[in-house]
Formats: structure tokens, sequence, C-alpha cells
């Protein structure tokens, strides 16, 4: 058998089958992509699409969908391609310019296919394939919001409702949710969930809890500092004593104004996104990101209603100005004739 210089077995003596059935399987997605570098043989094993088949459907369930398969499968390196453009995080680059002439390459996609599964402690809750169509009249107009659950349609959860905020605010932060949206004709992915919640809220007429998951992005399409945020709320609900359960799940993206985009405008900034740089996730990044973004958007508010103040005094001042000056012209207009009204 093969040994290195220290006197250890070679990995190249080990039999290919067992690499990759008893130690390739064992690793993670992240830790097989660095395993794929360190020789032209681990770089083969680590090719294997079955092999990364397993990682994606372990890691979101809802890939193992028929309909994901065969997006996939155009995928240049097939279920590979989807952990890379699906595990890390997107990197925020300054968006390109976007002309009348040049719009229409930001909308070659008849439709987005969204695979979202929501865990908690590890443990699926749910998990669904649904597509959306993006080139009708309606869609493009229209503020962009995708809802994924069907009506009258509610999941279950293991969180006990005490009517207690800080316990179930607290169990909520449990509840893992990625939404992956693929775009078929350019066979890429992106990951548009956090994850993890930045925030837990009690919505205070309903009593409704809002569990939020957050990205931000950089657009041009977006007011405001180029910044907007692409959203997912989990409503939960449920009666005292007894267990919570999901009552709606909504993914839309906002600008610094609050205002909703419209389907036109986020699709521009999800291609942007999609094509965009990917980075390995940092803990509470995310979080830390959107709670960035409601500062900006705190002081943008508050930079504009000061604009909008001093723009609100200046015209006043100017009619101010004008009509004096309309009753000067006519007291000495009146004046210069020798008389004054009658």
């Amino acid at each position: 058998m093969a040994e290195d210089d220290g006197g250890r077995t070679a990995i190249t003596a080990v039999h290919p089958d067992i690499i990759q059935t008893l130690i390739l399987t064992k690793l993670d997605g992240p830790t097989l992509i660095s395993a794929s570098f360190a020789s032209l043989q681990l770089q083969n094993l680590c090719s294997d699409d079955e092999l990364w088949r397993k990682f994606c459907n372990s890691s979101w369930p809802s890939t193992s969908d028929p309909l994901i398969k065969n997006a996939v499968a155009a995928f240049p390196s097939g279920h590979r391609s989807l952990f890379s453009d699906s595990f890390p995080s997107i990197t925020h680059n300054e968006p390109k310019p976007i002309t009348g002439n040049n719009s229409k390459q930001y909308f070659p996609s008849p439709e987005l296919i969204s695979a979202v599964d929501i865990h908690f402690e590890g443990n699926l809750l749910y998990s669904k394939v649904l597509t959306n169509e993006t080139e009708s009249g309606w869609f493009m107009s229209s503020p962009f919001r995708i809802e994924l659950l069907g009506h009258k349609e509610i999941v279950p959860t293991p969180v006990k409702f005490d009517g207690e905020d800080g316990n179930c605010k607290l169990e909520l932060q449990k509840m893992k949710l990625s939404w992956i949206l693929i775009d078929p004709s350019r066979n890429r992915a992106v990951n548009v969930s956090s994850l993890n919640p930045v925030s837990v809220q009690r919505h205070w007429l309903t009593g409704e809890l809002k569990v939020r998951y957050s990205t931000v992005m950089r657009s041009g399409a977006g007011a405001g500092e180029g910044l907007v945020q692409c959203g997912i709320v989990v409503t939960c609900e449920g009666k005292e004593g007894g267990e919570l359960h999901v009552r709606e799940v909504s993914m839309q993206i906002e600008d610094m104004d609050g205002k909703v985009l419209s389907g036109k405008d986020s699709l521009v900034i999800l291609q942007e996104v999609i094509e965009g740089g990917r980075k390995k996730r940092k803990e509470n990044e995310e979080k830390e990101n959107y709670e960035n973004f409601l500062e900006l958007k705190k002081k943008w508010k508050e930079n504009k209603q000061k604009k909008e103040k001093n723009l609100d005094m200046m015209c006043i001042a100017s009619g101010i100005t004008i009509l004096i000056s309309f009753w000067t012209l006519i007291v000495f207009g009146s004046r210069s004739n020798g008389s004054y009204f009658t």
C-alpha cells in the first residue's frame, strides 16, 4: 500500500468506492468542495452528481421534487451548481446601470421556481415547490408578492402558545427557513432567506406572531441608498394553551421608503442577485444587515421629511413674497392714479 513521506497511507491508495461511500458522504458541502481541490482523483470523485444530489436533498428536501430535478439537470454542474448557488449568502455588488435599450435582457425567464423548506430544531415542518409566471402585464405592474400556503392551509408547529411574548418569541427563533429561487432560463439559483429569523414580533391588533427572515440587497431599482430588503414573513397564530400553527408565509421586496416593488423592478433585482457573487455565511450577519437597513431607512425618512419641510417653507415664503409684491403693485399703482379702490 502506498505511503507518504511520514509513513502514513496516501489517499490515492484507498479504493475509490471506499472514499466515495464511506468518507465523502460524511462531509458537509463546503468541506466537500475544499476536498475536491486536494487532488485530481478527489476532484473526479467529488464531481459525482449523485453525491451532490443527496447533499441538496438532505439540506433542502424540496429539491427532491421532480420539477427541481428537471431544472437542475440543465445546470452546468448539476446539483453541485445548485449547492454552490444556494448555500452561501449573496454579496452586495453595485448594480449595473439599466437603460431602456437594454432592459429587456433582465426579463428572459417566463417563470421563477421557488423551493421552500421550514425546519424547527432540525425537524422538517413544511416543504413546497411552486412556480410563478413572470411575463404577464399583471405581474410586471403589480406589487411583487409570492404566497406559499394555499387558501385555508395551515402548518402545525410544536411550539406551545402560552400567551407570553417571551417564551413564544424565544421558541420561534429556532425556526429556520430556506427559500431558493431558481431561474430556469439562466440555470442559476439563489437562496433569498436569512435562514434564521431577524425578528419575531407580535402584531399589536391581531396578536399574531410575525417571524421575519430578511436579506438586504443593493439595487438601482429601489429608492433611497440603493438598498432593498427581500423580506419573508411567517405568520403564526394559536389559542392559549394550544399549539401555534403557521397561517401564512409570504415573500416580497421593499425599498427604503417601505414601498413594495413591482414585479418588473423585483425581477431586475433578483436577476442581479442570481448572477452576482456569493460568500461564506457568517453567524448573525443577516440580522446585523437587517438592523443596519432599518437604521438607514429611519435616517432616509428623516432626511426626506426634512427636505420636504424645507421645500414647504420655501413654497410658503415664495407665496408670501408674491402676495406682498402683488399688493404693493396695486397700492402704488392706485396712488399713481390718485385714487384707491372705490
